[in-house]
């Protein structure tokens, strides 16, 4: 940690030997190699596994699968960072353990993991949506009926100032553009500009779609089945996108009072927009971002591959923000969501892994769960806009008491600290414990009429 500022809060509790519980609030952005109990925007809370409702009641050995799937995205990758190196070694042994008992999956999980309650900042709780891949009529060329392009990766677009990216195209933190004259860069066209005709001629048409509703609603989901007239199914994945920032169409229907808040769900959108075509266009527009497709192999009944290179699998698959977790973590999740009906009354108690990412899914304690394909997993999905509990689990190897060492402590501690260690009680009525502000380094040296230099703090 470079800079900023810390808060953190003793209570009591347990962890198997230890007695502590410690939340820690980050103020800095993450950085590669990071404390992975420092996440920025976030607060924690490690609890026991008798604590975590449903746990107990999970299909471990579903579960168990499914992070069989992101080891083998994580045996075959670099090891940057605590939690991904410590992720490794946990797939090494889930590789050769191979449970095949009812109940050996869960005990896997809980020798080799201990679980970490995680929600924003000043919050008991995170938030989860939902999406699917969509099954869309098209045509491999432009009809009467089908007149949207679905376009590949244009070539004059540029992350960075580099064309060649190969398929890892970044989807956060960098300048993307097109080249102006021989040095400047641009920022790429808009949504409407792209409507607008601004790629004709360069020949990047994919297939054709119905209209610019199937177009939006194949790019906010990332991928996309397209039954085409002869029948046969062409597999579409996200390949790129053109810079500019993420607009959910939702939040403008909602600032236009055009759907209520407590009503909106991808199916009042397109409902909506049907028929509103004129005004969808508008409000479609305000969305300046846009995504470019690749053709995938896959069979027309295999799930599309997530972010991490592996697979989704539905109800186990979600997306996070890749800023902040890394790949193959896994999570328990407690909500109570509309997955049957519009009613907030199915009980979701599962373990699930971050096998994915998107623009819209920002934060910590964010996830966008994966209910596979067709009309009726996108009718479950476009349903979830519900908070819900979010217990990360992190291998032992960060046990969270471990980690809690390393956080600094002020430097005059209440009389109640004077005997305790990490591995005592905590005195429960002290709370929200500031840090003393740091104070900068002023270089040594003669005395002199210039200003002193002030040095970063460590």
């Amino acid at each position: 940690m470079t800079s900023g500022r810390w808060r953190c809060r003793f209570t009591t509790g347990r962890i198997g030997s230890a007695a502590l519980i410690l939340l820690c609030i980050a103020s800095v952005a993450p950085a590669k190699g990071r404390n992975p109990m420092k996440i920025p925007g976030a607060q924690y809370e490690p609890v026991t596994w008798a604590a975590i409702e449903g746990w107990a009641d999970d299909n471990h050995e579903a579960a168990y699968a499914a992070f069989l799937n992101s080891c083998k995205a994580i045996l075959r990758g670099p090891r940057e960072g605590q939690l991904l190196a410590a992720l490794y070694k946990v797939c090494e042994r889930a590789t050769n353990a191979r449970p095949h008992k009812l109940g050996e999956a869960r005990i896997f999980f809980e020798q080799n993991f201990r679980p970490v309650r995680i929600s924003p900042l000043g919050t008991p709780d995170g938030f989860l949506t939902g999406y699917y891949e969509p099954i869309i009529e098209g045509s491999r060329v432009p009809t009467g009926e089908f007149t949207a392009p679905l376009f590949r990766r244009p070539p004059n677009l540029m992350a960075s100032g580099r064309r060649k990216l190969g398929d890892l195209f970044p989807s956060k933190g960098v300048k993307v553009g097109r080249r102006f004259g021989r040095r400047k860069i641009v920022p790429y066209y808009t949504r409407a500009e792209i409507e607008d005709g601004a790629l004709d001629g360069w020949h990047l048409e994919i297939c054709y779609l119905r209209n610019q509703v199937d177009v939006l609603f194949a790019q906010i989901q990332g991928s996309a089945r397209i039954r085409l007239e002869d029948g046969a199914i062409l597999r579409v994945n996200y390949d790129s996108h053109n810079g500019w920032p993420y607009t959910p169409v939702g939040r403008v229907l909602i600032e236009r009072n055009i759907i209520p808040k407590d009503e909106m769900s991808m199916q009042r959108i397109r409902d909506w927009m049907e028929a509103h075509p004129d005004d969808a266009k508008d409000a479609r527009r305000q969305n300046k971002a846009y995504v470019f497709f690749r053709i995938v192999d896959l069979g027309t009944e295999e799930e599309p591959m997530g972010a991490q290179g592996v697979p989704l699998v539905p109800g186990r698959s979600i997306a996070v923000d890749r800023a902040l977790h890394v790949y193959g973590t896994p999570f328990f999740i407690s909500a109570d969501l509309p997955i049957a009906n519009e009613k907030t009354g199915t009980k979701f108690r599962r373990l699930v892994f971050a096998q994915d990412t998107g623009s819209a899914i920002v934060g910590p304690a964010r996830a966008d769960i994966y209910f596979g394909a067709g009309a009726e997993a996108g009718r479950m999905a476009g349903r979830i806009r519900n908070p819900g509990s979010f217990v990360m689990l992190l291998p032992r190897a960060l046990d969270p008491a471990q980690v809690a060492r390393d956080v600094p402590l002020p430097r005059q501690r209440p009389a109640s600290f004077a005997q305790l260690d990490f591995g005592g009680m905590v005195d429960p009525t002290v709370d929200d414990v500031p840090l003393p502000e740091p104070k900068p380094a002023v270089a040594a040296g003669p005395v002199s009429k210039r200003k002193p230099r002030v040095l970063r703090q460590p």
